[in-house]
Order: C-alpha cells, then structure tokens, then sequence
C-alpha cells in the first residue's frame, strides 16, 4: 500500500492540470523558427537516392539516434519465455467473439516476471483475423466490464484493484470492443505495467533486470528504460501472435495511446512484422516535434518521467535546438509500411500541430518507395481525415481514445489491407 499511494502522489505531481503548467507555451507565435531534418540526408550531408541506401544506410543511422539518445538500446540478448493459456471463452460477447487469456512467463534462471495478455478474435470472420496489438492503463479488466478477465499479478502487486478509478470496465469506452468485432479485427491487449511498471526506482521488479549486464542503480546513457521495455513487450506479444492459427500476421496493428503511442513508434520502429503503426495523442517523445517546444517540452516530461526515455534524453532539456533529428524521423522509420497520427484539439499539451508536422516531414522517406505521405503542411479541420500511406486526423475533444478515433483507425486499415466495408 505505501508504494500505491507513493505511486499517485507522484502522477499527480507530475501530471497536474496541463492546461495551467508554468512555463509552457501554447502560443505558435513564440514557436521557434527552425528547419526540419531532411529524413533523406545522411549524416554526411549526402543524399539518399535509393531504397537500398534507405534501407541498409540511412535508416541505421536514424535508428542509431533514437537508440543512443532518446529511448536506449533494445539488448540483443534473448530471454525464456513461455506461454500458459489461463482461459479461453469461445462465447464471449454473447457468442461474437472468442475471449483467451494467456500468461506470458519471462525468465532468466534466477528471476521471472509474468504478464497477462487479454486476446479477442471475432468469431464470425472467416479466414485469418487482422489484429490490433496496445497495452492498457488500468489492467486487463478495465477494457471491458466482464467478471471472467482476470487480474495479472503486477496489477494485484499495486494494490490497483481498490482504486475507484481502476475497477472493471471503467475504460472500456477506450476499447470500443463491439464496434472492433463488428468490423472483423480482433484486440490484442495487455496491461503495460506487466512489462515496467510505471514510476522510478522500479527497474528490479520490470523485464529490464532480467538481461545480461543488468546493476541495480546504474545507468549508461543509452540504458532503455520504461518505454524501450514496453516496446521491447509490444513485440513479444507478436511473438506469440505467430503461434495462432487465426491470427493474420500480414495484418498486425500497433496502436497507442499517449505514452503508448510513444512506445508504439519505436516498437514499429524496430520490428517491421507491424504492418500499421498507429500513435494516438503520443506528444513529447512521440510524433510531435521537439523543436517547436510547444505543449510538453523535453525538459518536462524528463524531469516529471525520468523513467521513460534513456539518460542521454536528458542532455536536450531546455536544449532542443541541439537534437541533430525530430520526431519526424521517428515516423520516416516506418517507411513503406503505414503510419497514422492523431490528435485531439483540446489536447494542447501533446502538440497537435507538431504531431501533425512530423507526419508531413517524413513524406520523403515514403515517397522515395513511390508512396505518398500526407501531402500538405496545412493542418486539417476537425474530422476531416487525411488517409494516405501516411494517415493523420485531428478531433474534437480532450486527450482520450474514442470511438471517432476507432473508426478511422479500422477505416485506414481497411483501405491498406484491402477489406471491403
């Protein structure tokens, strides 16, 4: 209980009221003037000219930046781990769709850690299923008000289940399972404190400390942290994606919200069996621009969550004029595969129009594969969706998942994987 209410008192220090936080500008004339890195421009100052450049050139050296200096390096060692089907309900939602839950066992002989994926297949589509893959906030019974999805051990840990805004299904507005079922996509989904849990000072009891090399308390400065674990989770859950037969691997969707959105970029960075890579409302960190230092700044979100990004992140506090790359390039590393960004318009905070800029910026490195990114640099009205390889929309409404957001997610996913509404 002590570490519980540890834990709230520090969200709600670091979260406060976004709308009043000291020092942030939320004015776009005082946004400073700066020009873009060009995806397409190696280190050199030589320019990419072809997909094979792209491919085995240029985006190395992008990913060497974001690895070394935002969100740390993803080790290369491998861990055990195993598989335990918990339970599994072919009449879930009164019979749409089939319900399995499965423990995910991470182990290195010494230390084990487990998580709890929460997996929805639509019963009525025939053939291999597309799949969206996120995490949830609140644990796995939060995303829909049914007494048979179970807790995981971390969320009982945190003693979450006494917290009123934590009980079961109190985010299942989030998740919008029937319209998703409807449509013929399934959820793959799991509680992301499984992976890291979310405050410092709690790397011990996260999958960080299973690897090789691993010090309690010491830190390189490309150490991952808490979103390069939760990417690290984000494709294990692929991982056994693969073994199911219903699951379409050719149609695999990461999606985030908020700092999900942020660990859904840099997983679908990194792993290109995500076909689409969706980051709703990701901000600072995420798609949004550092260099307009709008909304959150690095300076901010390092020092309220010195537990998300790698130490190195710190050095461009207040310091954003000095990153060699934007988050622009973060979006370019998905390229060919889709992208798509969103923002809410009461969400100053995560910087719609810098979210929206960075999917504009990285047109070049889709164009280069004779795709085509979003095509203007004005931003669009409210619901008025831009879906092109690269997909963008801007809602009204505050910093949230909804069911508009849902339905443009699932329209672009149609339109790319060629499902006929």
């Amino acid at each position: 209980m002590k570490y519980f209410i540890l834990s709230i008192v520090f969200l709600f220090l670091a979260w406060g009221s976004f709308a009043q936080q000291e020092g942030i500008n939320y004015d776009e004339s005082k946004v400073p003037v700066f020009t873009p890195t060009d995806p397409l421009t190696f280190n050199d100052g030589k320019k990419v000219t072809t997909v094979k450049q792209w491919e085995n050139q240029r985006r190395v050296e992008i990913l060497e930046f974001f690895a070394s200096q935002v969100f740390g390096r993803t080790p290369k060692d491998k861990i055990s781990v195993t598989y335990e089907t918990v339970s599994e309900n072919p009449n879930f939602m009164s019979g749409m769709a089939t319900c399995k839950q499965v423990k995910f066992v991470f182990a290195n002989g010494n230390q084990k850690i487990e998580a709890l994926l929460l997996l929805v297949l639509p019963n009525q589509t025939k053939g291999k299923v597309p799949v969206f893959v996120a995490y949830n906030f609140n644990g796995n019974h939060s995303t829909f008000a049914d007494p048979t999805i179970e807790y995981s051990s971390s969320f009982a840990r945190l003693a979450a289940s006494g917290h009123a805004d934590w009980e079961r299904g109190n985010q299942s507005t989030r998740w919008c399972f029937d319209q998703v079922i409807e449509r013929g996509y399934g959820i793959a989904t799991m509680f992301y404190q499984d992976i890291y849990s979310d405050r410092p000072g709690m790397e011990e009891q996260s999958i960080v400390s299973l690897f090789p090399g691993y010090q309690s308390g010491q830190k390189a400065p490309d150490q991952w942290q808490a979103l390069g674990a939760w990417a690290w989770g984000t494709s294990r859950i692929a991982d056994y994606l693969q073994t199911q037969k219903r699951v379409d691997m050719n149609k695999i969707i990461t999606m985030g919200h908020s700092r999900h959105g942020k660990a859904a970029l840099w997983a679908g960075a990194q792993d290109k069996r995500f076909k689409i890579v969706i980051a709703n409302e990701s901000g600072c960190g995420g798609a949004a621009m550092s260099k307009r230092v709008f909304g959150e700044t690095v300076a901010r979100i390092t020092s309220s969550f010195p537990h998300w990004f790698c130490p190195a992140f710190n050095l461009y506090a207040n310091n954003e004029t000095n990153l060699p790359f934007d988050q622009h390039e973060l979006i370019a590393l998905m390229s060919p595969r889709k992208v798509y960004i969103a923002s809410a318009v009461e969400d100053q905070w995560a910087d719609p129009k810098g979210e929206f800029l960075s999917g504009f910026y990285a047109g070049p490195a889709f164009e280069l594969y004779g795709l085509k990114g979003l095509g203007t640099n004005v931003h669009p009205p409210l619901h008025q969706p831009i879906m092109n390889d690269v997909g963008y929309h801007i809602r009204e409404g505050v910093h949230d998942v909804t069911e508009y957001d849902w339905k443009c997610f699932m329209d672009f996913a149609d339109m790319h994987f060629g499902i006929p509404k």
